[in-house]
Parts: C-alpha cells; sequence; structure tokens
C-alpha cells in the first residue's frame, strides 16, 4: 500500500469497477452532462477518461483540483511512512505547516476554493450540466464552501467514496 497525494498511482481494479458503476448511473439521462472538468493526477484523469468515453464528452484537465500536495510522502510505501515521517499526518499539521516540499493545509484550502470559484463561473457560462472528477479532500473542501462550514484539516468533514456522486450546487 502506498500514499496518495500527488503519487503517480492509477486505479485500482477495485476503483475502476466503482467507477464504470458510476459512469452507468451518469449517463442514464437524470444528470444530462455536457462538460467534464477533472484533476490531472492518474487517478481522476483514468476516473474521467471511463466517464467521458462513457458519455462521448472530451475532459478537460485542471492541476488546480489536485488532491493535497503531500510532497515527500507522494507515493511512498506506508512502511517508509511509518519509519521516515511517523506521524506525519494531514490531520497533524498546523494550518501554515508545509508537508515537506509540498503545502500546507491552508495553501490546499487556498488552491482549492480559488480553482472552485473560478470553475462555477465558468460553468455559470456554459449551458448544461458540469461534472467535477477530483479526490476526497478537494470534495471535503467543496462540500465546506457550499455548506457554509469553516474548513479545517484536523477532521474530515464529508467521507467521500471512490466512485460517489455528489450534487455540490
Amino acid at each position: 500500500m502506498r500514499l496518495g497525494g500527488w503519487s503517480d498511482a492509477g486505479l485500482s481494479f477495485v476503483g475502476i469497477e466503482q467507477i464504470r458503476r458510476a459512469s452507468e448511473k451518469l449517463s442514464s439521462g437524470d444528470y444530462n452532462i455536457q462538460y467534464i472538468f477533472s484533476s490531472d493526477l492518474p487517478r481522476a484523469k483514468e476516473s474521467a477518461v471511463i466517464i467521458a468515453e462513457k458519455l462521448g464528452l472530451h475532459v478537460t484537465f485542471i492541476k488546480d483540483f489536485r488532491e493535497t500536495n503531500n510532497g515527500d510522502l507522494a507515493g511512498i510505501s506506508k512502511e517508509k511512512f511509518q519509519s521516515d515521517y511517523p506521524g506525519l499526518f494531514y490531520s497533524s499539521l498546523e494550518w501554515n505547516q508545509r508537508y515537506p516540499n509540498g503545502e500546507s493545509p491552508v495553501m490546499f484550502f487556498t488552491r482549492i476554493k480559488n480553482a472552485w470559484y473560478s470553475l462555477l463561473r465558468e460553468a455559470g457560462a456554459l449551458s448544461g450540466n458540469t461534472l467535477l472528477v477530483t479526490h476526497g479532500g478537494v470534495i471535503d473542501v467543496i462540500l465546506c464552501l457550499e455548506n457554509g462550514e469553516a474548513y479545517t484539516n484536523k477532521r474530515v468533514h464529508y467521507h467521500i467514496d471512490c466512485g460517489e456522486i455528489i450534487r455540490a450546487v
């Protein structure tokens, strides 16, 4: 098992199946998706491509919708994490404390907030529904913003499963 963040890991077999089921649901006609935007990290990119193929749409990749930049921890094994970075969890970081060669919770939150509001402006100018394919931590920030909740890295506010479809607005 390896850590995520900005790792180059793709979807697992189970993840692929979860995304295929989500793409079936999205193609049912209830969602009327016209545009797909996605994080450019491999696992989100792979998910977006599966969905786009099912819906016959193009994907626009946006780097700012990546998960937290966990710097030197990206993609390392859990064993290496436990030996080299014991206890350095996202929730253990202070608001302004950065991962080694990564970003801090405030940097992550600000990046996602800015990207989300920019996407809302862009999507508002489009006709049809927009799908964003991204990561659990990103969705957690977005849902806090949309629900008027104060975001903190000290806890997960919304637990998101792979392939889960969330209506944010």
